[in-house]
């Protein structure tokens, strides 16, 4: 018994890492539940207590008795009479406790066998008090273990002396893990409930990427740059918001590192997931616009009762600003905590528009047609009157819908507009061949004055 009894305090002290006093409480414990057992009627005892010699496992069982008259001695697993009391205890008084020696001749080996269960369930619960105490003031801390085994779909995690579990709901789900493989996970939360404490580790928590963000940029660790905002979507794409409490440290600069050290380390603990660092400003306006980079905003609108933020970007821009399947535009309203709404920007294509129609109605007028059918023909290709003469009267018909004699009313009209247009250049043209004459007569005549100067 005595090799027993210390080589169990020794094993859980050393292997175990509990602490002494609780592997002896633990054994008390065991061993007063075994006395219960063995002595017939010993649960009728009030107060029991076990002590042992750590050194020599030696153990003794002792009964909390109160002394009673020897007239009034009834109840022998709770009562001592005076008589018996004084024996062991001078001067001891009526009502007064004594502690007495209860232990059986034989309380020895069978003592730890049948304590052996009870004694195991102490100290496993010991070791799970000690891990809620080790753990409960690191929630929030990033931990470094590795992959143990898999329950189902969730991952348990070796952090030496201890045990934790990462839920399916925090993996990531790009990425993959076997057995043995060395990680770093986001302590969430400590829960000491049910089958008592439990690690609950995370790859995906938003935090995660706070955290090593502080342990790679010493500005954040001294407080000089701050991580004002994070949204993530695991395993794709993350925006940090980031401000300088020093005009002369520029945040962006400090995070990204030279070269681009700093944020290179920590997109490879993300394994290669994207991560953007953005300005933090007070201006929703500039934010939003810093956010949705390298998309360029054309306009913003803001509807603050609604908090929602109205974003136009030019149609080639606009896959940019959405991103790919949205997730460039989700991360943005996380980010700023707006609902952020990225639309095509109409204001060129209504500006065109604008432009057809009044070129459309203008033709129409000269051709006798109202608006609809100004604009029915514009859009067949009829964007000029010498462009409507090359047109065949059944075409003019078909795309207007109208009957053909109006078709070849409008092919004459048109016909008619173009030889106006071309008149005025013919009259031009027959004075410079009038003044052309005068020109040769003058040069023929200096010519023969010159001959019959030389004769």
């Amino acid at each position: 018994m005595t090799t027993d009894i210390v080589a169990l305090i020794e094993f859980y002290e050393k292997e175990k890492a509990i602490d002494r006093d609780r592997v002896v409480e633990a054994l008390q414990f065991a061993f007063c539940s075994a006395y219960r057992k063995m002595v017939p009627g010993a649960d009728a005892i009030n107060t029991l207590k076990a002590e042992i010699n750590e050194k020599k496992g030696d153990t003794r069982i002792f009964a909390s008795l109160e002394v009673v008259a020897d007239d009034d001695y009834v109840d022998k697993f709770n009562e001592v009479p005076q008589s018996l009391a004084s024996k062991k205890q001078l001067g001891i008084q009526l009502g007064e406790h004594i502690d007495l020696d209860v232990t059986p001749p034989n309380f020895g080996r069978i003592a730890v066998q049948t304590a052996k269960q009870t004694m195991m369930q102490r100290l496993r619960q010991a070791e799970k008090e000690k891990i809620y105490d080790e753990f409960k003031d690191r929630a929030g801390d990033i931990v470094s273990g590795s992959v143990r085994r898999f329950e189902k779909s969730d991952v348990m995690v070796d952090l030496g002396k201890f045990e934790a579990r990462m839920p399916s709901s925090e993996r990531v789900s790009t990425e993959d893990y076997n057995v043995g493989d060395r990680i770093r996970c986001y302590v969430v939360s400590v829960d000491n409930e049910g089958r008592g404490p439990e690690i609950i580790l995370s790859r995906s928590h938003p935090n995660f990427v706070r955290r090593l963000f502080e342990s790679e940029v010493a500005e954040i660790s001294d407080r000089t740059v701050e991580l004002r905002a994070v949204a993530r979507e695991a395993g794709y794409r993350t925006k940090v918001a980031v401000y300088s409490h020093d005009d002369k440290v520029d945040p962006v600069g400090a995070c990204v590192g030279l070269r681009g050290a700093r944020v290179k380390n920590i997109v490879r603990e993300l394994n290669n997931e994207k991560v953007d660092i953005i300005r933090w400003t007070d201006d929703i306006n500039e934010f939003v616009t810093e956010a949705l980079k390298p998309a360029q905003v054309r306009s913003i609108t803001l509807d603050e009762g609604a908090s929602v933020v109205h974003v136009t970007v030019d149609e080639e821009d606009l896959s940019k600003a959405i991103g790919r399947r949205g997730q460039n535009a989700r991360l943005t309203s996380k980010l700023v905590g707006w609902d952020v709404q990225v639309k095509k920007d109409e204001s060129q294509h209504e500006q065109f528009e604008a432009r057809v129609e009044d070129a459309a109605v203008q033709l129409g007028q000269s051709l006798g047609l109202d608006v609809e059918l100004s604009d029915r023909l514009f859009r067949a290709g009829g964007v000029s009157a010498e462009m409507v003469t090359q047109m065949p009267a059944e075409y003019i018909a078909s795309a207007l819908e109208v009957a053909a004699a109006q078709a070849e009313s409008v092919l004459e009209k048109a016909q008619a507009i173009v030889l106006a247009a071309s008149a005025p250049a013919a009259e031009v043209e027959a004075p410079a061949e009038v003044e052309a004459a005068p020109a040769e007569d003058n040069a023929t005549s200096e010519a023969t004055e010159e001959k019959t100067t030389e004769a």
